[in-house]
């Protein structure tokens, strides 16, 4: 009886990707995030550019999909446009680029942890006390962020640094897992 349940159980098997392109991805975050810690203007700088590459890619894409497909018409070309644009400066500026990108970044978190508070403050009406604590710190740590983003800029880079370490080697013994498995 229990041999004819399973056989009518379809077999989940998970598509997991090969372990060595989890290894690479692993060893990349590792690597970009000792970079960080080393040289983190250059390295700033480089991951700005590649940035910049992809939105022109992309914008450029995105201008040659409507050629064959016209839904959306006006959104996929002002995205398109925008990012060809945003492309082609990061990449004639570089420098300014990489204060300006990241800054904006920071700047735009300020912002949501402002609009994120305000409305755990009303929301904290209906729930307690616990969603107005949450919702008054949230309004501070934006007001931070928003009084000084390159302060923010230099913290989301060390930040980033060490994302990209703890990332990198856990991504890398995972990978090692999938490999024995």
């Amino acid at each position: 009886m229990a041999e004819s349940y399973s056989k009518a159980q379809p077999k989940m098997d998970a598509q997991l990707p090969p372990w060595w392109l989890v290894l690479l991805e692993g060893l990349a975050a590792l690597i970009i995030g000792i970079y960080l810690i080393i040289s983190p203007v250059a390295t700033t700088i480089l991951l700005v550019q590649i940035l910049g590459i992809y939105w022109l890619i992309v914008g450029i894409l995105t201008l040659v999909h409507l050629i064959s497909d016209r839904t959306d018409m006006i959104w996929k070309l002002i995205s398109g446009i925008l990012g060809v644009v945003v492309g082609i400066i990061i990449l004639a500026y570089p420098y300014m680029s990489a204060a300006i990108v990241p800054a904006t970044f920071i700047i735009l978190i300020g912002v949501l942890a402002i609009c994120y508070g305000f409305i755990s403050l009303f929301w904290a009406l209906k729930t307690g006390w616990a969603a107005a604590i949450m919702g008054i710190l949230s309004i501070i740590f934006g007001l931070l962020l928003l009084g000084s983003p390159y302060i923010g800029v230099v913290m989301l880079i060390y930040f980033l640094a060490g994302l990209g370490i703890v990332g990198g080697i856990a991504t890398m013994y995972f990978a090692f897992k999938l490999r024995t498995a």
